[in-house]
């Protein structure tokens, strides 16, 4: 189990960096496209990973730092690492449409221990600890367990890798024809936590990297879900993959 002084500073961390992305001023923000489809960074991703990078190694300085906005990732195998994404759902966040996270996973020898999700817009804080369950601001969340006639369906259409649309949206139909409804937020950390707190039932995107996924799935299986690729197979977190994750339902999709 961590020491409460680790969880306690991820925690106060990820909070601040809410408070930057809230008093984001429009007028400065200066927008900048990456390698990919619809793939952009803008100055406050690269000022709120700054920031974490400095609070975080202040307390696990042994610690390897993997961010979304840096050019070269270290290896994650051994030891701590934290694995963060700075705003997940920056064009949202571009758009002002108010539906971006802070995500946070810690991990040991390439597993996490602790996670941290927060949409400052809700004020909702998504936290787990292996073994120790997953909480929404300090409450227990649970998957729903609804089958998947009774379910809700968020997904991702890996936006930076357009030749996986055609096999996203075929299974997106698929699972609509038997589903209660689909949505789509544009943050795949939210949407694991969604599932997590049994506000939705089932989520998949084609292609995701370590930072979209590596708190969310953790958050996900302390509520009481799973985690996967789409084959079944376990997430790893140096490497994009798909995901899959759901609150238990045995239903093939």
């Amino acid at each position: 189990m961590l020491d409460k002084t680790i969880t306690e500073g991820i925690n106060a961390a990820i909070l601040a960096a809410g408070e930057i992305i809230m008093n984001a001023d429009r007028n400065t923000e200066t927008v900048e496209e990456k390698t990919g489809h619809a793939n952009f960074v803008t100055s406050y991703d690269k000022a709120v990973q700054e920031m974490l990078k400095k609070r975080l190694l202040e307390i696990l300085p042994e610690a390897v730092f993997v961010g979304e906005e840096e050019d070269v990732h270290r290896e994650i195998q051994k030891g701590y690492s934290f694995i963060v994404d700075p705003i997940d759902g920056t064009t949202n966040f571009i758009r002002d449409m108010h539906c971006s996270t802070v995500s946070i996973g810690l991990l040991l020898d390439a597993e996490p221990v602790y996670a941290a999700i927060y949409n400052p817009y809700l004020s909702e804080l998504f936290t787990a600890q292996k073994g120790q369950g997953a909480f929404l601001n300090g409450q227990p969340i649970h998957v729903s367990g609804k089958p998947l006639s009774e379910s809700i369906i968020l997904f991702g259409t890996s936006p930076y890798y357009p030749e996986l649309a055609k096999k996203s949206f075929e299974l997106l139909i698929n699972l609509f024809n038997r589903a209660l409804d689909v949505r789509r937020f544009g943050s795949a950390a939210y949407d694991l936590c969604m599932v997590a707190a049994g506000r939705a039932e089932l989520f998949f995107e084609m292609q995701l990297s370590p930072w979209d996924y590596a708190a969310g799935s953790l958050i996900v299986k302390e509520a009481g879900g799973q985690a996967t690729q789409l084959d079944g197979t376990p997430l790893s977190y140096g490497h994009p993959l798909s995901v899959l994750a759901r609150g238990g339902q045995d239903e093939k999709i």
